[in-house]
């Protein structure tokens, strides 16, 4: 079945339709398991898209910016957006395509939606059900309940945009590589032959903001992938640049509104009643 899946989308035009809903449908579904390192090739659909992992971390890519998809986060995917996704271990997905225009987000660009317990038993349902047709009384209940809970879900910060500068981006590849590298800013420009204000230059030119700060997001991100593999605070800490746990738990409470504890308690919680 997953040679199938990915044979179909190989031979597909850059945009796909097969998977889009069809006449007297709003919303068509998908459920796929997929194993460790598998890649789907880089596509947009018709319709728009949300893809979910019931179980394990989806690393998914548009353009310019990358990002990770935890079990209790959501990607949002406007139609004909190109973008490509890397399992890096096994995955259970569930996806979502919906008539363009049934639902507006308030960014038109992809975004990380928390999904909570309502919206993550909605999403279930609906790939339960197989689509939604438009004159089924339940169906349009639960598809007008699914609506509403994806227009009030809130966006997530766990992406990275990457410069497009090739120095840059050189630069930001390697500290992807390596997010605990703490060197200074200068050194990595050294080490890259650019100098720093040709670097935060393009920083604030292509992603809209300091390199730092830049930086800081980078291992926000990488920080969620690890808490999520089973790492302790202490670990993620280290293995995303801080000497400190307590600066690590601060920036992650800034961010995400409580610390890393809590956060992965509510997600193991979430994980027990999650059913495929």
């Amino acid at each position: 079945m997953l040679l199938r899946h990915n044979v179909s989308l190989l031979r597909q035009s850059k945009v796909l339709t097969e998977y889009d809903p069809k006449r007297d449908v709003s919303v068509a579904t998908l459920a796929y398991d997929y194993p460790s390192r598998f890649q789907v090739p880089e596509h947009a659909h018709g319709s728009d898209q949300l893809i979910y992992a019931i179980s394990g971390i989806m690393e998914v890519s548009s353009g310019q910016s990358m990002w990770l998809i935890p079990p209790h986060f959501a990607l949002w995917i406007p139609a004909r957006t190109q973008h490509w996704i890397h399992m890096p271990g096994p995955v259970s997905m569930r996806t979502l395509y919906l008539r363009a225009n049934l639902t507006t987000r308030p960014e038109p660009v992809c975004a990380v939606l928390h999904v909570t317990p309502l919206l993550r038993e909605l999403i279930v349902e609906t790939v339960r059900v197989g689509q939604l047709r438009m004159r089924n009384r339940y169906q349009c209940a639960l598809r007008d309940l699914l609506i509403a809970q994806l227009r009030k879900a809130s966006p997530m910060p766990i992406f990275v945009t990457l410069p497009r500068e090739k120095r840059a981006l050189a630069v930001a590849q390697a500290i992807l590589r390596n997010p605990a590298d703490s060197k200074p800013m200068a050194i990595l420009c050294s080490e890259a032959g650019v100098s720093v204000r040709t670097i935060e230059r393009a920083f604030r030119k292509d992603v809209g903001t300091s390199f730092e700060s830049w930086r800081r997001q980078a291992r926000l991100t990488k920080a969620v992938e690890l808490l999520v593999s089973g790492y302790s605070i202490k670990e993620v800490a280290g293995k995303v640049g801080y000497c400190q746990p307590s600066a690590f738990v601060e920036m992650f409470r800034r961010t995400f509104g409580t610390t890393p504890k809590a956060w992965i308690s509510a997600l193991e919680t979430l994980g027990q009643h999650v059913q495929p």
